[in-house]
């Protein structure tokens, strides 16, 4: 099974050429091959953790891309872990926050989880039911539409919890400025 190139959105990067398309194409089962390929296409970097799990780490968080279930049952889950630690006494303004994100979003939803010492993280998630087959376009347009999301839910966390303040403390300084005009598309792959 091979992803025609065109039916990716550009992620900024040279866009891949198309090789061309017979017309649609029936129902596939994806699997991480395919994951791969894709994020090949999309030029993110990933790796396959000590769990066989498929994962793209950024500098604040990892999306990972999981295949669970069996046969007719699987399910296709992209999970992001955002690694910003925060105060168990925040958790009612994080929840309102991500209440309010997933009332006017559809993915990726957001919940909180509370770590044994009191800090607590963020998860978002999105899935799909793959196991009787999905369209190869689908599977596609949905995987990268999810990624970008995870990506903009991270800036605009930031930017509704006023946590700008936080993120540029965390960054090194940079004595010699941007010299190298990069943008500001949000978060890079590590």
């Amino acid at each position: 099974m091979s992803i025609d190139p065109s039916s990716i959105p550009n992620f900024g990067g040279k866009q891949p050429e198309s090789r061309g398309s017979g017309g649609p194409q029936g129902p596939i089962v994806p699997d991480q091959d395919l994951v791969k390929q894709l994020l090949d296409q999309m030029e993110l970097k990933y790796v396959v953790d000590e769990e066989g799990d498929l994962a793209a780490p950024w500098e604040q968080f990892r999306t990972y891309f999981m295949f669970r279930g069996e046969a007719e049952q699987q399910l296709y889950s992209v999970r992001t872990f955002y690694d910003r630690q925060h105060e168990l006494d925040a958790k009612p303004q994080l929840l309102e926050a991500i209440d309010d994100w997933n009332r006017r979003t559809l993915w990726p939803k957001v919940y909180t989880h509370t770590h044994d010492d009191g800090s607590v993280r963020l998860i978002g998630e999105a899935q799909m039911l793959i196991g009787t087959g999905v369209a190869l376009e689908h599977f596609v347009s949905s995987t990268v539409s999810w990624v970008r999301a995870s990506i903009e839910f991270d800036k605009w966390l930031v930017e509704t919890l006023g946590l700008q303040q936080e993120v540029d403390l965390e960054k090194p300084d940079d004595a010699g400025g941007d010299a190298g005009g990069a943008d500001d598309d949000g978060p890079k792959p590590a």
